[in-house]
């Protein structure tokens, strides 16, 4: 059984805290900063992005310094032949960072994705950051979900494994195979929606549900919405391993996670007219989910169980920053890509 830093059972008051400070920041989001419907500027995205990392960066530095005066109050810990709580705290510090670059990554697929769909069903850009906002809700809840499923099941060995080959195989797949159109119709869910409640054929505002003769319909931003919801759940998949393979330690995996979703908004509206200009960042990102898997099925196993975090944040960052420059020296060709270009276009 793995001895864990923060177990649930000692840091409830952790979780609920910072899931009280996380809704307390998205009804400011909406109810003040946002309001009223507009569409977001570059400047604003900006701001917001920027906020968002400094925020992230700061918990990260207090979680440090917690878990510094924390750690070795712990007698269950103390107890443990050889435990450093100094090490252990600047390990835990590292752990979140490296979980939060990692998510933070791998939210840039979801942004080319995001562009995709409000391009599908014209989604005018006064409205995408209110699909945005109670998306990212549906998301912190499926992830908390995934998290609480993933802390369960990575205490077995086996369990490492098999998530380690599938972020394998994951990655091969995104090097190879192309991405696939997106086709909301034949989504699953979305056509069993359509068959319990009937959609506008227009936008109605920003309205997710009107009565139109008697009978409740939904409108086609709610359709929008469902189908985020849906690509965010086959996100998660790849997503929390990922992160698990970094950490054993839910909170951290948890904080982390919820961290770089909270930023995901800003960062769509920041990125989404450029998403073009970095077509080579999905190779990176399928190299960073094979480096993980390797690290689940093989490389933690050559370190004593551990691969040295200091050096996979290392390979991580260098692989993003690599895929980004050879984005920028070697551009696409506007001629290999003006179905990316009408997409945005129909966005505005």
């Amino acid at each position: 059984m793995q001895t864990h830093l923060f177990p649930f059972s000692d840091y409830w008051w952790f979780y609920a805290g910072f899931t009280l400070f996380v809704l307390l920041m998205l009804a400011l989001d909406l109810g003040v900063f946002h309001r009223k419907a507009h569409a977001v500027s570059f400047r604003e995205a900006a701001a917001w992005s920027v906020a968002w990392v400094a925020l992230s960066l700061a918990f990260n530095y207090l979680f440090y310094r917690y878990a510094l005066w924390k750690l070795p109050q712990d007698a269950r810990l103390m107890s443990i032949p050889g435990f450093d709580p100094q090490e252990a705290a600047r390990l835990a510090g590292l752990e979140f960072l490296t979980g939060y670059i990692i998510e933070k990554a791998l939210s840039v697929d979801n942004i080319f994705v995001f562009v995709l769909i409000f391009g599908y069903f014209a989604v005018p850009a006064i409205y995408q950051h209110r699909v945005l906002f109670y998306g990212i809700i549906g998301a912190l809840l499926f992830r908390a979900a995934f998290i609480a499923a993933g802390s369960a099941l990575v205490q077995y060995h086996w369990i490492i494994i098999i998530f380690g080959a599938f972020l394998i195989l994951t990655g091969a797949k995104m090097l190879f195979i192309s991405d696939k159109e997106i086709k909301p119709e034949k989504n699953l869910l979305i056509r069993l929606f359509k068959k319990l409640i009937p959609v506008t054929t227009e936008m109605r505002e920003q309205r997710f549900f009107v009565m139109s003769g008697g009978a409740l319909h939904a409108t086609p931003l709610f359709i929008a919405l469902l189908f985020v919801e849906t690509t965010d759940v086959i996100f998660a998949v790849d997503s929390v391993p990922a992160i698990f393979a970094i950490t054993n330690e839910p909170l951290i995996v948890f904080t982390s996670n919820v961290f770089a979703i909270l930023g995901l908004r800003a960062m769509y509206f920041l990125l989404a007219g450029a998403v073009d200009k970095f077509h080579m960042l999905k190779y990176g990102l399928a190299l960073v989910l094979i480096f993980v898997g390797l690290k689940m099925v093989w490389l933690n196993g050559l370190w004593d169980g551990k691969f040295p975090i200091v050096l996979s944040l290392g390979i991580i960052v260098a692989i993003i920053a690599a895929s980004v420059i050879l984005s920028l020296l070697l551009p696409r060709s506007k001629a290999a890509s003006p179905a990316a270009e009408k997409i945005v276009e129909g966005s505005d």
